[in-house]
């Protein structure tokens, strides 16, 4: 049984947090569920949040000056317990800090800061990475909420549901091929400027939007009802589902998957960010229910 924390907001939005990974498992507005149930038979989390690597690492691991490092997809601080820094009814902050666990994987001193606060129909939440080291930390983070879908009336596979982002984007993604890693071909997708009409027959695997123009995008319903995540410094957004699950996943990443030709170090990787020696960065994402 997993450890969690409840918090309470104004509006009837409560939410619980899982000290393994700072995950957020539930996220109430009124009596109404909004985040996916983790149901294993689909999908078995709820909204992961991804460090040190986003996405893939080729060959399954991470090289830094040339020597390998085994590293999970999505890295490794999803699956490893937080430590409480501070908490009241309505905020908590988590924090995972370098071990000897982490440095089998990733040999760099870091700390990260999650902060989740509960508003009326809103999660909010401050992410803090640190470099207490004495040498550059690369890295990258993700978050990777799913929401029900349906949520808001309607069915998945009749058209009644969109992504609208807040800018138009470009109707191609990098193609997904072995092992999860990117390809330098693209596919097109249905997007019609600023919206994406939703089917499953899209998702043969995720829409990747590097170096998207939004800084925000809209699960949107047939009733009016939206989920809203609105983003700040992660320059990529996905989407993302599988064909057959009641589940849609919106995505914000500082970084991605390895491209399938790289064979370089982990400071090297494609938007992977390179972190000073006392330095932190901050980040931020929140949910909204629109109704």
């Amino acid at each position: 049984m997993r450890e969690t924390i409840d918090l309470r907001g104004p509006g009837g939005t409560a939410a619980r947090i899982a000290l393994d990974g700072a995950e957020p498992v539930s996220w109430k507005v009124g009596d109404r569920e909004y985040l996916w149930t983790g149901d294993p038979e689909h999908w078995n989390r709820h909204a992961p949040w991804l460090f040190p690597v986003v996405g893939a690492s080729a060959n399954g691991a991470v090289r830094v000056d040339g020597q390998p490092y085994p590293m999970a997809q999505h890295g490794f601080a999803r699956d490893l317990p937080f430590t409480i820094v501070a908490r009241a009814d309505d905020a908590v902050t988590l924090r995972l800090a370098d071990g000897p666990e982490t440095r089998r994987h990733y040999p760099f001193a870091f700390r990260l800061d999650i902060e989740t606060r509960v508003r009326a129909a809103c999660l909010d939440f401050a992410v803090t990475v640190a470099n207490p080291g004495a040498e550059p930390l690369p890295y990258a983070l993700g978050f990777h909420p799913a929401f029900p879908w349906p949520f808001a009336g309607g069915a998945r596979s009749t058209g009644d549901y969109a992504v609208v982002f807040e800018r138009a984007e470009r109707a191609t993604v990098p193609e997904v091929g072995a092992g999860g890693l990117l390809l330098r071909n693209e596919r097109p997708i249905p997007l019609q400027g600023d919206t994406l009409p939703l089917d499953p027959a899209i998702f043969t695997e995720a829409l990747v939007f590097r170096n998207a123009a939004s800084r925000a995008m809209r699960f949107a319903g047939p009733d009016g009802r939206a989920i809203r995540m609105e983003v700040e410094d992660f320059p990529h957004l996905a989407v993302w589902t599988k064909p057959t699950a009641p589940f849609l996943s919106l995505e914000s990443w500082t970084g991605h998957a390895d491209w399938a030709d790289f064979s370089g170090d982990l400071a090297e990787r494609d938007s992977q960010r390179l972190l000073p020696p006392g330095m932190e960065a901050r980040h931020a994402v929140r949910l909204t229910l629109e109704t």
